[in-house]
């Protein structure tokens, strides 16, 4: 639905509309090594917060009530892990 989308709040990386009718509001994180960490674990409760007004942001536009989701892509040299209801 929306890639990269910008607001006044930040930018949510993907916008997608799961099978099951769902608003997903994905956060892709990606390293080359687990040297620092898993990507998914950068996602911080900050970065969690932003996502929520990004998400009330674009409910908003939509003028529509719709049920969404959050989720993370982890993405790590050739594997992606992805995390549904990373969070709430």
């Amino acid at each position: 639905m929306e890639r990269n989308f910008k607001t006044p709040f930040g930018e949510a990386d993907l916008v997608v509309k799961s099978p099951d009718g769902f608003v997903c509001f994905v956060e892709v994180k990606a390293r080359l090594t687990d040297a620092y960490g898993e990507p998914a674990e950068a996602v911080t409760y900050a970065k969690q917060q932003r996502y929520r007004m990004i998400a009330r942001y674009w409910v908003s536009l939509e003028q529509r009530e719709v049920p969404i989701r959050f989720d993370v892509a982890s993405v790590e040299g050739d594997s992606i892990e992805y995390f549904e209801n990373a969070y709430i």
